[in-house]
């Protein structure tokens, strides 16, 4: 709510600028302040401690002592008056509701009522706005606030919703803040297991010893992880062929591991095995098909085509994946078997993981190939040793030896480099008001030969910036203005200062952050018209706003601007935090413009204020209620009988002309008639 107060003296000088404070109020339990007010606009609030403090179960009356001071409460001289505000607490009903559970693929008939807000007053419109763009919101709220989900929800799709409840008054303004409200889907076991692969293929080495770890079964459920809708137990449920007998494998309930009951295979006899389990989630039952291979017994260890591959020079700017060297090894097992299958490792030298080696599975050779970007500044040269092993093990007796291990050395070759940024990408913010010179951020870069780095800005198309080019600090150059632009991207080049210099770039972007630097405008009213005659409770509506940045919602105080002939005329009343009504006072005034000046502060810190002009025009108006203009006679232009005037002495200048061009014509004919006629004495008598 607010207090306002008046003062007869000027408000454009000090005499009557108005200061509010709250003197005390009663009862005060706590012995804390539990309100505050704006000492300029005269807005009454709850005070941190009141806003955890105050509690209508235990105290819901007050009465404020509120202080009202002229020359802006800055003088003891000042004058001062005391009004007392009686204020009632009540319970904020405008509360986010608890997170709202959800079973999923609900079978009950929707909408399903699932939540509810409420506003402190009856008749505010409730709506819900998303937090995210969704291809269909499943979720709808009435006038009574209720919050309904309007169709059955599926976990595996989306497990939690996160939307907005909002409270609007008639005219479509929130009244407050917009409510954070989570729907979270609870699963249900509506999703069966499923295998992996379509058929698994272990291999086993038919000496295995019982009790051997074969391999696992690998099987998903999309119902919630770690939840019992999710617990997979694996069981074998058939043995194809039943030889030397059935149950010849187990396979671990819970972990769907394989393996050997007894020490009885024997590929001469029986090659392979195809074993059926069945997956169960105690819903829903899976059958995955297992083939199990029987393999030679691994007694050859590999053995590599040479065991020195010699010196290579690489040179240090060589992509990532090239393959800089091809080695070779061979085992004497049955082929295209796990106790033929070779895996090489680099087991020495290489402790950065800068190469790795990728084996062709038909021919078992070797492929040596970068993992990562080589450095000559961090190592030049790589002594490496790479063995050959199995992934099956060998026989008990049989051990790798040195035929299974082969050695190369790498070389770095050193190449110029461009700089390296710390960073690839810079980060800073500060306030749009800071002097110019401030320091925003510093970028550093290092080359790797070690030059000197010299640094520029691209793209700085506001010149808000400047860069130290030698120490790459990055100062402002000129005022922020956040309005004009809220993030500032430019680019910050690190140069190497020698013959052949290269270059390297990273982003920096300059987060700007708002100060309350623009004071309020109107967006809508700022031309006005009133019918005349003036009929009583006339009112035309002002909308404001503020290009600084709103955090929530703006709140605007009005207020007339001008003499005390304006406030006698005219008259504003707040209709929320960004509307005003404009009306007139007086029922008699007469037809012509008005100019009309207000004032609208906002509610920043400190607070602005926007001193603004209204043109109004109280005119005669049309039946569907325009504004009728009547065509106004203007000194200098004809009227009507003026201008038939004028029109009939053109005709009759025209006409005299005429008449004379005519009459000269007639007369010249004449005179030609005299001179071609013959003179009597010339006449001759004809005999």
């Amino acid at each position: 709510m607010y207090v306002s107060a008046t003062d007869r003296d000027d408000p454009a000088t000090p005499n009557g600028q108005l200061s509010y404070s709250i003197l005390h109020h009663f009862p005060n339990p706590y012995n804390v302040m539990l309100f505050q007010i704006d000492n300029i606009t005269g807005a009454i609030s709850t005070s941190e401690n009141g806003f955890h403090l105050l509690d209508p179960q235990k105290q819901e009356m007050f009465l404020l002592v509120v202080t009202v001071k002229d020359l802006a409460g800055m003088s003891e001289n000042a004058l001062t008056s005391n009004t007392d505000v009686e204020l009632i607490v009540k319970e904020n009903l405008w509360k986010a509701p608890p997170d709202v559970y959800i079973k999923e693929n609900s079978t009950e008939p929707h909408p399903i009522a699932i939540a509810q807000v409420q506003w402190n007053e009856p008749g505010a419109k409730y709506e819900l706005l998303e937090k995210e763009r969704l291809s269909k919101f499943p979720f709808t709220i009435d006038q009574n606030g209720t919050i309904y989900v309007t169709e059955p929800l599926d976990r595996e799709e989306k497990e939690q919703y996160s939307f907005f409840a909002t409270a609007k008054d008639d005219g479509g303004v929130d009244l407050d803040r917009p409510l954070s409200v989570t729907v979270l889907v609870q699963d249900i076991n509506d999703n069966p297991p499923v295998c992996q692969k379509a058929l698994t293929i272990f291999e086993v080495q038919e000496n295995e010893k019982e009790g051997s770890n074969i391999g696992t079964l690998h099987a998903t459920d999309m119902d919630k992880e770690d939840t019992l809708n999710s617990r997979l137990q694996f069981r074998i449920v058939d043995q194809i062929p039943k030889i030397p007998f059935d149950n010849l494998f187990i396979i671990q309930q819970e972990a769907g591991t394989f393996q050997l009951t007894r020490a009885s295979l024997n590929k001469r006899i029986i090659s392979n095995y195809s074993v059926t389990v069945e997956v169960t989630d105690k819903v829903f039952t899976t059958l995955c098909d297992v083939k199990i291979n029987v393999i030679d017994i691994n007694d050859q260890i590999p053995i590599f085509e040479k065991s020195d591959y010699g010196i290579w020079n690489i040179s240090e700017d060589t992509p990532v994946g090239k393959v800089i060297l091809e080695i070779q090894a061979a085992d004497a097992d049955e082929p295209f078997t796990g106790s033929s299958e070779i895996i090489y490792k680099i087991e020495g030298g290489d402790q950065n993981k800068i190469f790795i080696i990728e084996t062709d599975p038909q021919t078992n050779r070797g492929y040596v190939k970068l993992n990562k970007v080589l450095d000559f500044e961090m190592s030049p040269e790589y002594n490496l040793t790479v063995n050959a092993t199995n992934p099956e093990p060998l026989v008990h007796g049989v051990q790798y030896n040195s035929s299974s291990t082969a050695y190369f050395r790498v070389v770095v070759v050193n190449m110029d480099e461009a700089p390296v940024f710390s960073k690839n990408i810079y980060i800073g913010d500060t306030f749009e008001d800071v002097t110019v010179g401030t320091l925003v951020t510093t970028v550093t870069a290092n080359d790797p030969e070690g030059s000197k780095i010299r640094y520029t800005l691209k793209n700085d198309k506001r010149n808000w910036l400047r860069i130290d080019t030698l120490s790459g600090k990055i100062y402002t150059a000129a005022p922020l203005d956040r309005e004009v632009e809220h993030e500032y991207r430019v680019q910050v080049i690190a140069t190497e200062e020698n013959k052949k210099p290269q270059s390297s770039t990273a982003d920096f972007t300059l987060y700007i952050k708002d100060v309350n630097d623009n004071p309020p405008r109107i967006v809508k009213g700022d031309s006005l018209f009133f019918c005349h005659p003036l009929q009583n409770g006339v009112k035309a509506e002002i909308q404001a706003t503020d290009d600084d940045e709103q955090l929530y919602f703006p709140n605007f105080t009005f207020s007339l601007g001008g003499d005390e002939n304006v406030q006698n005329v005219w008259e504003i009343s707040r209709i929320d935090g960004t509307h005003a009504y404009l009306s007139p006072k007086q029922s008699n005034l007469e037809k012509k413009n008005y100019i009309v000046p207000l004032k609208i502060n906002d509610n920043g810190k400190p607070p602005l204020e926007g001193n603004l002009t209204v043109q109004v025009n109280v005119c005669k108006c049309t039946d569907d209620h325009r504004c009728f203009i009547e065509t106004e006679n203007h000194g200098g232009m004809p009227t009507i009988g003026m201008a038939i005037g004028i029109l009939l002495g053109v005709l009759l200048f025209i006409g005299l002309i005429v008449g004379g061009v005519f009459l000269k014509m007639k007369i010249d004919g004449k005179k030609e008639s005299k001179t071609n006629a013959a003179d009597p004495s010339e006449l001759k008598t004809l005999n």
